[in-house]
């Protein structure tokens, strides 16, 4: 039976995705991507992004005031009831700059440290996704009503459909490009999505069979994470470690450990 708590949490971050969806959604300028100058569209995003992040915790805020929270945007607060928040308002910024459909809003709340609770709205998708800790990962979009999502069936590494991401640090992203390369001959083929909420929501919902990226901070992935692990899918980072900054790895029972194997060969968590 589902902790109460754990479904009053769920409940409070699918409202406040919707809403920080709908603001990001609605006030995006249509001409932002075209702006005359370079700092002007930059500008305009990360006002979008600094709005959407007080709007999800004023409203957390008002109904659970003793809640913590690390967001994005800066949001930092220690608080005394052991459950903290953990946002990114806006996953997938480029792509909200340039127009592009590939962007969330990802809200976890954790419980002592743990996460029980997991929201990722794609409002351009017309999507969301979310999980509690042991009910399953769901997701509602264009289809009637809620859909139980579950991770494709186990297949073999070369017949994998993997998606990664890259850094904005131009050694990284070199690196980074290295890894893909002696990657591509083992797998179908490799996906760069640009949101990495939506990646992992993607591999829970069978649109892919693995997910990797290097650089990643607890608010890119905690609810993702969460969606994945209850659809079925293998979360981690390095060989016995969580998902982290150093690497974080998703995928399906049959490609999770070789993919995992192989990037620790080819040291995608080093330059």
């Amino acid at each position: 039976m589902t902790d109460p708590l754990h479904q009053e949490l769920l409940a409070l971050a699918q409202e406040a995705a919707h809403k920080a969806g709908a603001l990001l959604r609605d006030g995006r300028p249509a001409d932002l991507a075209v702006a005359a100058t370079k700092s002007s569209p930059i500008d305009v995003v990360t006002e979008m992004d600094i709005a959407a992040e007080k709007l999800i915790t004023d409203l957390i805020s008002e109904q659970r005031p003793d809640d913590g929270f690390l967001g994005e945007e800066g949001a930092s607060v220690e608080g005394t009831s052991g459950v903290r928040w953990v946002i990114d308002p806006l996953d997938g910024t480029v792509n909200y700059l340039y127009g592009l459909p590939t962007w969330s809003v990802s809200i976890a709340a954790e419980l002592h440290g743990e996460t029980v609770a997991g929201v990722v709205a794609v409002p351009m998708r017309g999507e969301t996704f979310h999980a509690v800790l042991g009910d399953g990962a769901w997701a509602r979009g264009a289809w009637e009503g809620e859909r139980r999502l579950a991770c494709r069936s186990a297949a073999p590494l070369e017949q994998a459909l993997v998606s990664t991401g890259f850094n904005y640090v131009t050694e990284v992203r070199s690196h980074q490009a290295d890894v893909a390369q002696k990657l591509i001959p083992l797998l179908r083929d490799i996906r760069r999505g640009g949101s990495a909420a939506v990646d992992l929501c993607d591999v829970a919902a069978g649109r892919l069979d693995g997910y990797y990226e290097r650089g990643l901070n607890p608010w890119d992935l905690a609810a993702g994470d969460l969606i994945a692990r209850e659809a079925g899918a293998l979360t981690g980072g390095r060989p016995g470690e969580r998902p982290a900054r150093d690497l974080a790895i998703a995928g399906t029972p049959g490609v999770f450990e070789p993919l995992q194997r192989l990037l620790e060969d080819f040291g995608a968590w080093h330059d």
